[in-house]
């Protein structure tokens, strides 16, 4: 496995873990542990069959391609229209939700330390500090994101062998299955697999060799969908679903990270464990953040057709970052109503439009150029648009 390959991997992992792993128990907890991984086992199969197709149409068009020029050259005009509006809802409904989660957690941390800042100046700082690694371009994204990474997945398997020991049975069996089906549960499942927005900046950074981004996609999902099913383990076998901590109280709070970290400060009386949850939680923002904000900015770089260079750079990146830090000054409480609001983004671009694009390029625009096309052929696109219009009349009744 060559450095660039487990780059673009550890991208993908990075892009997927993040403020969606930390609202997944949280906002699942109603349908229990096993509803809950049934949920993570069917989104991460729907996902990850949706990548593949959104590979696949981006292999049609020329490198640097976007969503926006995807959607163009399968749907048309008013597929432009609808990619410009959910995606623009999507990213950014997104970059806000880890833009409050973020500068919750550095008002929590830096609080802790003896410093006292508002939580306005702390999501300032938070976008700030990383927003200028997202300014210089995918290649520091990269570096930076490896390094996290390290931290993140060490942090995250010590923290989980050391609140193993404190689950129970009877936390893991609560819960009714049927809340499966509930608005936060599959909202917030469906974002937590959402990272197919970066997979056209690692077609541009890695080229056209299919095969390593086939398997990295695969792999980017996968180690994701392991990482959240023990996560859900270790935090609803030791948090109660019910009482104070608990987690039905933790969902209806504006501020849902720090009042897990204290959860579980006050559940387990670990210094150990705290530190760690501390540092675990902000490196799942900060990667996340920068995947985020890199497949942001270079959608608008190419729907706006305005090149990364210069002026037209700092201009993308004020259009990226103003609007989130905007939108949590004036909405504090942003981070699981972001991530709600997201879900009906990412059902329709992320679920819908990968078989609809790919079915209007093969069969109707003839796009196909022999090259890589995924398996399955009409029936999985067929069962792939059911899926995906159910998920959306959902979303959009229960919303």
């Amino acid at each position: 496995m060559n450095s660039k390959f487990f780059g673009i991997v550890l991208l993908i992992v990075g892009t997927t873990i993040g403020a969606g792993m930390l609202a997944l128990p949280v906002a699942t907890a109603g349908a229990g542990f096993w509803g809950s991984t049934a949920l993570l086992v069917s989104c991460w199969a729907l996902m990850t069959a949706c990548g593949f197709l959104f590979l696949e149409v981006n292999l049609w068009l020329p490198p640097n391609s976007n969503l926006i020029s995807m959607a163009g050259a399968t749907l048309g005009k008013w597929g432009q229209v609808v990619a410009w509006l959910f995606y623009l809802v999507l990213l950014y409904s997104i970059l806000a939700a880890y833009v409050s989660g973020g500068g919750d957690l550095f008002h929590y941390v830096l609080t802790s330390w003896g410093i006292p800042v508002p939580p306005a100046f702390a999501s300032i700082l938070f976008t700030v500090l990383f927003g200028v690694i997202v300014y210089f371009g995918i290649r520091l994204v990269d570096y930076v994101n490896r390094c996290l990474m390290f931290g993140k997945l060490g942090s995250f398997f010590l923290l989980a062998l050391l609140i193993a020991p404190f689950v129970t049975m009877q936390n893991l069996n609560g819960g009714y299955f049927i809340e499966v089906v509930s608005p936060n549960s599959i909202s917030i499942t469906a974002v937590a697999f959402t990272c197919l927005m970066i997979i056209p900046s690692l077609r541009t950074y890695f080229g056209n060799d299919v095969a390593s981004l086939r398997k990295a996609i695969f792999l980017g999902t996968l180690i994701p969908l392991l990482c959240y099913i023990a996560w859900d383990a270790v935090i609803m076998g030791v948090v109660p679903l019910d009482g104070t901590p608990g987690l039905k109280e933790i969902l209806k709070s504006p501020n849902s990270n720090s009042d897990l970290l204290s959860a579980i400060t006050s559940l387990l009386r670990s210094d150990a464990i705290t530190m760690l949850a501390k540092f675990f939680t902000s490196i799942c923002m900060a990667t996340s953040f920068l995947s985020v904000s890199l497949s942001l900015s270079d959608f608008l770089s190419d729907g706006l057709s305005v090149e990364k260079r210069g002026s037209g750079n700092l201009l993308i990146y004020a259009i990226t970052f103003i609007p989130p830090v905007a939108v949590v000054l004036f909405w504090p409480d942003a981070f699981i109503g972001g991530l709600r609001f997201a879900g009906i983004s990412v059902c329709i671009l992320m679920i819908l439009f990968p078989p609809l694009m790919a079915w209007r390029g093969r069969y109707h625009c003839q796009l196909a150029n022999g090259g890589y096309t995924v398996q399955g052929g009409k029936s999985l696109l067929t069962l792939l648009l059911i899926c995906s219009a159910l998920m959306i009349a959902f979303a959009i009744f229960t919303f």
